[in-house]
């Protein structure tokens, strides 16, 4: 399954902007919400459905966002050399109270092989990802660039997939073994996943 980076995070927050809107307030908080959008290449000045977004990453590679469940984190993973990694590995950060142009998000993945696809598991207390990490500690080398420029996404033998606790404890090994075990996404309850 082929995920679109941060379209989840978008589509999230389109569905709570839009739930929180009421008649009586449309037009002043419209008007408010005008009015204090930066100008910056982050917003899209034609966009009319969007206001309010708060860009949560600068620089590096980032992409797959998710909340927690109880929407005061996120997890995503990122390839941020200022903050230690080398390839892409899993970070959460508890976006409601800080800010990670001051504060650099706790990395989970513990700097081990290349990771992707973090998830939330219920009660917020852990993080499912995969790694490489039982293949090799070392990053896996990257695909050759298409000449177009378009993202490659590498598909790894050595990919499984783990559970850490929030300080960066793996506690369980949920699927492993040889073959592309990624992307991994928790049922709503937390009784499955589907990867």
């Amino acid at each position: 399954m082929k995920r679109l980076p941060g379209l989840s995070l978008i589509l999230t927050v389109t569905y709570l902007l839009s739930s929180c809107v009421n008649d009586a307030s449309e037009k002043h908080q419209e008007k408010e919400q005008t009015e204090i959008v930066p100008d910056t290449t982050t917003h899209y000045p034609q966009e009319i459905h969007l206001a309010n977004i708060k860009q949560l990453t600068n620089g590096g590679d980032n992409a797959e966002a998710y909340f927690s469940f109880d929407d005061s984190m996120i997890t995503f993973q990122a390839k941020v050399p200022a903050w230690g990694s080398k390839c892409d590995q899993i970070y959460y950060f508890p976006f409601t109270d800080g800010d990670m142009k001051t504060q650099m998000p706790k990395m989970l993945s513990e700097n081990l092989g290349r990771t992707t696809c973090s998830y939330f598991m219920p009660g917020d207390t852990s993080v499912l990802y995969a790694s490489t990490r039982s293949g090799s500690d070392s990053c896996p080398p990257e695909p050759e660039k298409r000449t177009d420029g378009k993202y490659v996404w590498p598909v790894y033998a050595d990919f499984d997939i783990y559970v850490a606790n929030l300080k960066g404890e793996v506690i369980d090994t949920l699927i492993s073994g040889p073959g592309y075990d990624a992307e991994a996404t928790v049922s709503p309850n937390g009784d499955k996943i589907v990867f």
